[in-house]
């Protein structure tokens, strides 16, 4: 029992790592291959990235479920918190803390991979209104959608299904889909074509967790009974019951 947390926060740290690494790295390989071509670049990053998040989920979702993301495990903790599913507190905690220590790694490991200093802070700013307003909409729309999957039975879709509302994002979101706090605290930390200027995470971190809350509202309208189904976000993984067995 005592070593069922540790082993599945390992695998939200791993998972959360390996996906920012893959974010920045393919951000940095597109930048230096299509140098005169923005779109083009973000073409390339984009797919890079719901490549290997969908890969990510079919190798970390038996182990923790593949959150990779805090507001994600939030919203399985406040809807299972009563039904006795999804996350404990103490879980929770240990989740973003490994999220974010993932994240912050990942962005290392990118730098490392293609020879740069191993952090530059992002010059990049991203503020404004319609920026914010795009994260509400990545974020939101990517819980209700794992939370949906999970209440209907339909989990094996995920890796597919989240790779791509994360690809489709990236072209219909004016932030290109940051949806993930920890995701947008690893991108602070590199200087390259996926960085957010670190004055400009705080505002992205408050739009996805406003996005968190109106996954919640959502889910209560569309999905009533999400929360019996908590264990199986973002794909089933063993419960802390079945594993002290």
């Amino acid at each position: 029992m005592t070593l069922a947390l540790p082993r599945r926060a390992s695998a939200e740290f791993a998972g959360t790592a390996l996906l920012v690494t893959a974010v920045v790295g393919s951000g940095i390989a597109a930048a230096r291959l299509s140098p005169a071509d923005t779109g083009l670049q973000l073409l390339e990053n984009a797919i890079a990235t719901a490549l290997a998040l969908g890969a990510l989920i079919l190798t970390f979702g038996p182990v923790s479920g593949a959150h990779f993301n805090p507001v994600v495990s939030a919203v399985d903790w406040w809807l299972g918190r009563r039904a006795g599913t999804g996350l404990t507190g103490r879980d929770l905690v240990a989740y973003a803390v490994a999220q974010v220590g993932g994240a912050i790694t990942g962005a290392v490991l990118a730098h490392l991979m293609f020879g740069l200093p191993a952090v530059t802070w992002s010059r990049t700013a991203r503020g404004g209104g319609h920026l914010l307003l795009a994260e509400v909409v990545a974020t939101a729309g990517l819980v209700v959608l794992v939370f949906a999957l999970a209440r209907s039975g339909r989990t094996a879709a995920a890796p597919a299904a989240v790779g791509a509302w994360i690809g489709a994002a990236y072209w219909f979101t004016s932030s290109t889909s940051f949806a993930n706090p920890a995701v947008t605290v690893g991108r602070a930390l590199t200087d390259t074509f996926a960085g957010i200027a670190p004055a400009s995470v705080p505002g992205f971190v408050a739009a996805q967790l406003a996005g968190g809350v109106v996954a919640v509202a959502a889910l209560a309208l569309w999905y009533p009974h999400a929360a019996d189904t908590a264990d199986d976000v973002v794909v089933p993984h063993p419960t802390r019951e079945t594993e002290a067995r």
